[in-house]
């Protein structure tokens, strides 16, 4: 009887090994958490891209919608003006704006106070008032109103100029109507930006007094929201322009910025800037000093002001420039006024 047993196979003579059920366990164990890992991680992506449009969708939202305080006085209680209650178009005649009149006796010159960002025709920190009071003991009516942004009877956004020019043309339209032959817009941070941008379409004005002049651009955007929210200039910025629009029905890029640096404008502009202005910086107004033809024009750098504090830190020298300036314009008026009246035969 023969007997034959089955050969058991060599070590190492490459047959297959059957993987026992424990490592079919870890390889299985690790695949899981290898999808668990990359779940998480998509979520997480989400999670922060969501966050992201989030932040920046809440700043597009609060640059165009800035918390403006209450009016708390009026020109007869600070400085015992008589005044009257005004609304007014804007010049293409969509919204409407409100403000006060306040008249000098047969006075045939007037100044439109031009308020900034986040601040109503009050701006007491500039102080307006005050400024107010001189110009009618000057003999100068005075117009005081609220862009869009800071009624509260016709709201609007902010926009950066593109609104409230046609807010402040129609406030100039208003003074004319009142006989003014003479007409000035002093303006400050974003109103006097917004004013060089009504000066683009032809303001009817004889001057202006721009005072940090603020006009928003890439820099100027990025510079501001920084001072409060430590965000990197890209993709944020790039993100705040794609919001904006949808927040206030307005494009960053129709702020006409460059051209309103470039322009050679056809009236006096006196400009103030001071070197430690952290929301505008001067170059701003220096810029815009370069390209001014007009022999008038002037600007004053004040060194280690800050913005819109100028008046409160120089009181005695800013109003004698900005009176100098005053009575140069008018002198300029009337002898254009002189030499445009018919000769007698």
């Amino acid at each position: 009887m023969t007997t034959m047993s089955t050969p058991l196979p060599l070590a190492g003579s490459g047959a297959p090994s059957v993987p026992t059920p424990d490592r079919i366990s870890d390889r299985a164990a690790i695949r899981k958490l290898g999808r668990i890992a990359l779940n998480s991680l998509f979520v997480f992506s989400c999670l922060l891209v969501v966050l992201f449009l989030v932040l920046h969708a809440y700043v597009a939202w609060a640059l165009s919608h800035p918390p403006v305080a209450s009016i708390v006085s009026n020109p007869m209680l600070a400085k015992n003006l008589a005044y009257s209650e005004v609304t007014f178009p804007s010049a293409d005649d969509k919204t409407l704006v409100d403000g006060w009149w306040i008249p000098s006796v047969d006075s045939r010159q007037t100044v439109v106070l031009s308020h900034g960002y986040g601040a109503n025709r009050e701006e007491s920190w500039v102080p307006m008032y005050d400024l107010a009071d001189l110009l009618h003991r000057l003999s100068y009516n005075v117009l005081m109103f609220d862009y869009g942004f800071a009624s509260t009877a016709h709201k609007t956004p902010a926009t950066g100029g593109i609104i409230e020019s046609e807010q402040l043309l129609g406030a100039l339209q208003f003074a004319r109507k009142q006989g003014s032959d003479e007409l000035i817009v002093w303006g400050f941070s974003m109103g006097a930006g917004t004013a060089l941008q009504a000066g683009l379409h032809s303001a009817p004005v004889d001057a202006m007094i721009l005072d940090s002049t603020f006009i928003p651009d890439s820099d100027t955007l990025y510079q501001n929201v920084r001072n409060y929210l430590d965000i990197p200039r890209y993709p944020s910025i790039a993100a705040i322009r794609w919001f904006f629009p949808l927040m206030s029905g307005n494009r960053l890029e129709q702020i006409p910025a460059q051209e309103i640096q470039e322009t050679a404008y056809d009236f006096p502009i006196f400009l103030i800037h001071g070197t430690a202005d952290d929301k505008a910086p001067a170059y701003l107004s220096e810029n815009v000093a370069k390209a001014q033809t007009n022999s008038l024009s002037q600007i004053w750098i004040v060194p280690d002001a800050i913005h819109e504090m100028i008046y409160r830190t120089h009181t005695d020298e800013y109003v004698r420039r900005t009176t100098s300036f005053l009575e140069r314009v008018h002198t300029e008026v009337l002898a254009k006024a002189s030499t445009a009246e018919p000769s007698v035969a």
